[in-house]
């Protein structure tokens, strides 16, 4: 266990009323030690701050205002220079964390610089629902083509690895930033470990259109992250041979995949063959876009400015 403070971080868009799942789980652990809880508004009009301007929870609690840059790693980012404590802890508000997760995560992490743990659909979702994502069993990491990931959602480090490497990179917007952060972590030499027990409830898309938008984003940022790390060794095989093979991939789902085949055809369920084709449209467009500019053209993520701006020297909150 620490010996200080544990800041746990919650990214939250329009949360109500699923963040007040989250708060509950988090009342419920079975932690000893002493831990915040920092919940970073990404800009909410539900009425978010006023409905947890009226909780009054069980730990230390408190609102910051993440409005300034859309997205979950901006928002992780506030979430960060507002905490205290010297682990820092990622959830998100849709989500559940088990009651043991933050007993598990904070053990873990005193032998890692950063670990993330396992991911569970069952709990959140309808039966139909948790068949739409494909997740490895718990005793099993995220695996890429390149280096092992942790989810975003279920996710602790040390304030050193901040002062290390920076912040989230913020032009990762809509996914991605978890598993560009978990590599630079292992490109930096760090240790990121995984933690089995640390178990978080993943709330899924519950439509065919919510998850064909996140595999759209989830696609394109992809192809923004291995760009991004090709200099580090990250295989990024050329626009030229990837489109084509892209096209091709979004052709087999279209006619051999899809949902509406007979079933002894082993069509994918109707979610998962949205998000796929959702993650294919993303990554085609974002490869055209790649052939048609020069490589210091898109994106911000090459820009000095940039990554000295996401570079730790904000100012950490009182």
């Amino acid at each position: 266990m620490p010996n200080g403070l544990v800041s746990v971080i919650i990214a939250v868009h329009n949360g109500v009323p699923h963040l007040d799942w989250q708060l509950q789980a988090l009342a419920a652990q079975d932690y000893k030690g002493e831990f915040e809880v920092i919940v970073s508004d990404n800009g909410s009009s539900d009425g978010t701050r006023g409905y947890l301007e009226a909780l009054t929870p069980s730990f230390p609690f408190r609102w910051v205002d993440s409005s300034g840059i859309r997205g979950a790693a901006h928002a992780r980012n506030v979430g960060i220079d507002a905490a205290r404590g010297d682990l820092l802890a990622v959830l998100d508000h849709d989500d559940v964390a088990d009651p043991h997760w933050l007993s598990a995560i904070t053990h873990a992490a005193e032998k890692f610089d950063a670990v993330g743990g396992s991911i569970e659909l069952t709990t959140l979702n309808s039966t139909e629902v948790a068949t739409w994502r494909r997740m490895p069993p718990p005793e099993k990491r995220f695996e890429t083509f390149y280096l092992p990931y942790a989810q975003g959602n279920n996710f602790a480090l040390w304030r050193t690895v901040v002062n290390k490497i920076g912040y989230y990179d913020e032009e990762l917007i809509g996914g991605g930033e978890d598993v560009d952060y978990s590599w630079r972590i292992q490109e930096a030499g760090l240790t990121l470990g995984h933690v089995p027990d640390a178990v978080v409830a993943y709330r899924l898309r519950p439509t065919m259109h919510a998850s064909f938008r996140q595999g759209i984003n989830y696609g394109r940022t992809s192809c923004q992250v291995v760009r991004k790390h090709e200099h580090m060794g990250c295989p990024n095989p050329s626009c030229l041979t990837q489109i084509p093979a892209i096209l091709a991939t979004i052709f087999f789902l279209a006619i051999l995949r899809n949902p509406w085949l007979p079933n002894l055809l082993s069509p994918q369920p109707r979610g998962l063959w949205a998000h796929n084709i959702g993650l294919q449209w993303g990554a085609l467009s974002t490869r055209v876009r790649f052939l048609l500019q020069p490589k210091d053209a898109v994106g911000s993520e090459y820009s000095t400015s940039r990554q000295i701006r996401l570079s730790p020297t904000r100012n950490r909150s009182s």
